[in-house]
């Protein structure tokens, strides 16, 4: 579907919700100031990209709009690179955005690797969207909920794309899972979270009709150590009480990722 380039980044109702919702679940500030890690730091370990990626809807979507003379891609929020990467060889040269410079030297060794042309942009999007500049085809996976203002960052992905952009994302915000842990290590009872449906509602606020693809992703065999470091920071929680959380997030069993890709053309 076609985004109307001109139209006004909303600052509506669906935008003001989804504002609201994220800021009810920021971390308390007694709780952040005594944490002994910085609880949003990625370990950019966890996000090596595979040498053969998975056939997703995501990819999919991407590929189709890469097709049939393949071209240039932009990755929002690349983290290592696992989207633009996926994309090969039908990507001839892949751009990453990131606010983490680790993350960025990730991107760049995968890429090196991999022998594809690429530059990385460090930043926040869309303040470096024009630094970033345009591509054939825009990426951005699990980016929108650490997002307070999707609005604009939804419509600078839109203006960056000359062919389309591919938007994945879970279905709910992704540390809902752990929200029996808070009420059991720090009595604090997390309000509703974020979904893919106000999701939706701020891209069409933005004057955008997507294609939507949900999906399921299946529990994949755990690292113990690397999740229960993750669970750790994102709880603020030290080394000490690492016994506990490991005993916690077992009684909590596998999870299935349900997962959303919305998608839309120029």
């Amino acid at each position: 579907m076609v985004q109307r380039r001109n139209s006004p980044i909303s600052s509506g109702p669906a935008a003001t919700r989804w504002r609201d919702l994220l800021q009810a679940r920021a971390i308390p500030a007694e709780i952040r100031a005594a944490a002994p890690e910085d609880p949003s730091r990625h370990d950019p370990a966890r996000f090596v990209p595979p040498v053969v990626p998975d056939d997703t809807p995501s990819r999919r979507a991407a590929l189709q709009l890469l097709a049939p003379r393949g071209g240039t891609v932009l990755d929002v929020g690349c983290g290592a690179g696992a989207a633009g990467l996926a994309l090969v060889p039908s990507v001839s040269h892949l751009t990453g955005v990131d606010h983490a410079e680790n993350m960025l030297r990730a991107f760049e060794r995968a890429c090196t690797e991999r022998g594809l042309a690429h530059r990385s942009v460090h930043g926040a999007w869309p303040d470096v969207a024009q630094e970033a500049g345009m591509a054939d085809v825009v990426v951005s996976h699990h980016v929108g909920y650490n997002t307070l203002e999707l609005g604009p960052f939804v419509a600078a992905l839109s203006a960056a794309a000359r062919r389309g952009v591919v938007v994945e994302l879970h279905a709910v915000h992704p540390g809902a899972w752990l929200d029996p842990l808070w009420v059991q290590f720090h009595g604090l009872h997390r309000p509703a979270p974020a979904t893919a449906e106000d999701v939706l509602a701020v891209v069409a606020e933005v004057g955008i009709t997507p294609e939507v693809r949900r999906w399921t992703r299946p529990a994949r065999p755990r690292h113990p150590d690397a999740e229960i470091d993750f669970s750790l920071r994102r709880l603020c929680l030290p080394q000490q009480r690492r016994g506990e959380v490991a005993a916690a997030v077992a009684r909590l069993g596998p999870r299935n990722r349900d997962l959303v890709t919305i998608s839309w053309s120029i």
